[in-house]
């Protein structure tokens, strides 16, 4: 360790990205063990299936454990494959051309949110129109389900020393060891947490709020999936703020941004929609 790292006053990160790390052979296998971001997948989905559970206890929802079961699956689908594909057409085209097969390693990395929840919205859509139901009452519970599974990635995202922040000066600044500057000492805000906090737990905390002691979804099917998609949206143009780009900028902004000013729109759009008497069952 050199000078300038050996007299920093900055927390330096040495947190290892797996739970389970293989040994022998099996470490160049695939992932290499268990890591932290697949378990925080996990947890996400465990989340959401047991807070619709709870719903249906409380007649918040007209689902049986089976019906859970097939919805979940259907959203699993859609975060996995629309994440995975969303990052790589936002994040990495020239990549994904390059060699389509990176798809599959999921393990090197790379999830976009704004990729899954595009592939949250086709799942969706398709569940919705398996089952003759409408998608606006589904798209009300499934967003009172999501913010656990962003605030548990955002902390995953920390744990393996990514995505981290731009440089700073501030006392809770983090020496991130994969940073282009890590040899000069030079800290970064942990802005995976403050995304963990307003991705994640603040939009839990507005939902889970609207969703039990508001009237909202039995008065506006809909509303709720505007209203997250909006403060989502404003969450994350806010974050990114602090966060180091992680790709190259699109009219001045971060692609962070950029696309969420479309999540927001849509929001909008959602909520103007919901509003709307006599609406279209399969359609926003």
């Amino acid at each position: 360790m050199n000078f300038l790292l050996a007299s920093t006053n900055y927390w330096i990160h040495d947190l290892s990205p797996f739970l389970l790390e293989f040994s022998g052979d099996w470490r160049n296998w695939g992932p290499g063990g268990i890591r932290w971001y697949g378990i925080s997948y996990l947890l996400g989905f465990i989340s959401a299936y047991f807070l619709l559970v709870l719903y249906n206890k409380h007649q918040k929802n007209p689902y049986n454990k089976e019906q859970i079961m097939n919805l979940i699956t259907f959203q699993v689908i859609g975060v996995l494959i629309g994440g995975r594909i969303g990052y790589l057409l936002l994040y990495q085209g020239d990549k994904f051309i390059s060699d389509p097969l990176s798809i599959m390693r999921v393990w090197e990395g790379g999830m976009a949110s704004h990729g899954g929840f595009i592939g949250v919205f086709i799942a969706t859509f398709w569940y919705a129109k398996k089952s003759s139901q409408s998608i606006k009452p589904i798209g009300d519970m499934i967003v009172s389900v999501v913010p656990p599974g962003l605030l548990f990635g955002r902390i995953a995202n920390f744990i393996n020393g990514e995505l981290w922040g731009k440089t700073t000066q501030v006392e809770w600044g983090v020496l991130f060891p994969k940073a282009p500057d890590f040899a000069l000492g030079i800290a970064r805000h942990p802005s995976q947490l403050y995304a963990a906090i307003a991705e994640g737990l603040i939009p839990f905390i507005y939902v889970q709020w609207r969703f039990w002691k508001t009237s909202i979804t039995q008065k506006y099917p809909g509303h709720l999936a505007g209203e997250f998609l909006l403060l989502y949206s404003v969450s994350r143009i806010f974050n990114e703020f602090f966060r180091e780009p992680d790709a190259t900028l699109l009219f001045g902004f971060s692609r962070g941004q950029f696309y969420s000013v479309f999540l927001m729109i849509g929001g909008i759009i959602v909520i103007l929609w919901s509003r709307k008497k006599g609406y279209n069952r399969f359609l926003l």
